[in-house]
């Protein structure tokens, strides 16, 4: 199997698995993934998570020229401007979990680290989140926010609309994105509550330990 079948086939599963557990609806989200080549596969525009078609989904040069398949997601500025500001990203996630959307909302919280420290996982798979403000959905400004962190960040949270992960391949990827999804569900279901979240030190040692970039 070459390189380029085996990540459509990997695509397909994920977003179906993403679309089955209600994690993006309806034709909303799109996932990529860079080749060995520079060459870029991205989900088609319009099309539903849950019902892929390896065959259909879209090949983009290098270059940002169409190739082949369906015409790539709107989101593509999203995409490559991941790619072109961290050198190790091999996959990006791109959805819209109604927790995370929430959390985007929301008045009082922190942009420069939209989520609170309650697990460690979230820590060591995301470092800090940074929240971007509302674009309409494909405006190539929201590429331009993105090269605007030059790479310091792996996640961000786009107000009114969703999150991005990029990772250096796609199942981590999304994994992380599935951590970012629960911490936003922890941090709005304990948002009233008092909860005990983890101190400045306990941080510390997670960043330590994990060797995590949390500037």
């Amino acid at each position: 199997m070459s390189e380029e079948t085996k990540a459509r086939e990997d695509i397909t599963r994920f977003a179906k698995s993403i679309f089955d557990r209600g994690l993006t609806c309806g034709s909303s989200g799109n996932i990529s993934v860079r080749l060995s080549d520079g060459n870029i596969l991205a989900t088609p525009t319009g099309s539903a998570m849950g019902f892929l078609d390896p065959a259909q989904i879209s090949l983009m040069g290098a270059d940002g020229q169409h190739l082949s398949g369906d015409k790539p997601t709107k989101e593509m500025p999203l995409h490559t401007a991941f790619y072109e500001t961290r050198a190790n990203t091999g996959a990006v996630v791109h959805l819209h979990p109604t927790h995370s959307v929430a959390l985007s909302m929301l008045p009082d919280i922190d942009p420069d680290n939209v989520l609170p420290p309650l697990t460690p996982y979230t820590i060591m798979r995301l470092g800090k989140v940074k929240l971007l403000p509302f674009f309409l959905p494909g405006d190539p400004a929201m590429g331009a926010a993105v090269r605007g962190i030059a790479g310091k960040r792996s996640a961000v949270l786009l107000a009114n609309h969703g999150p991005v992960v990029a990772g250096k391949e796609l199942a981590a990827t999304v994994y992380a994105m599935e951590e970012l999804e629960e911490n936003a569900k922890l941090a709005i279901l304990t948002r009233s509550l008092d909860a005990i979240g983890m101190t400045d030190a306990q941080v510390a040692q997670v960043v330590q330990q994990f060797n995590v970039d949390y500037d």
